[in-house]
């Protein structure tokens, strides 16, 4: 089977746009689904309301063991966003929002795994750089 990381956008859609629900569903009948450390991050970052928090803190304690950026995700992250961003003309807080994305990809990369996203502009852009497979919803 294969593996998946879902991206922030995907959990947001579900959650707060109403994106099928039966989705996460068909998503674990076609993938072994991982956690990414920094998706967890952002969730927990944007939840402000306590009904939120409560959902992304049980989603935390699901994630038994969240994949993480390891430095040298980082490093290539940096070199990554520097050259696309600066190909874009993209200023220092687009920067900023790709990174988490690039972090994402890179992870997903190392494992192997399929990220699945929403945000297709950002995503397209990280398959090209770094051939890792994305499933856009």
């Amino acid at each position: 089977m294969r593996w998946a990381l879902l991206d922030t956008a995907v959990y947001i859609d579900v959650w707060e746009r109403g994106l099928r629900p039966e989705l996460v569903a068909e998503l674990r009948n076609a993938f072994v689904i991982r956690y990414s450390s920094v998706v967890l991050s952002e969730l927990r970052r944007g939840a402000r309301a306590p009904a939120a928090r409560r959902v992304v803190q049980a989603l935390f304690r699901l994630a038994a063991d969240p994949w993480a950026p390891t430095a040298a995700d980082w490093w290539e992250a940096g070199a990554l966003i520097q050259k696309i961003a600066d190909s874009h003309g993209w200023d220092d807080g687009k920067r900023r929002d790709f990174q988490n994305d690039a972090l994402i990809a890179l992870t997903a990369r190392r494992h192997g795994a399929t990220v699945v996203t929403s945000n297709r502009r950002d995503f397209e852009l990280l398959s090209k750089r770094l051939g890792v497979t994305v499933l856009i919803v």
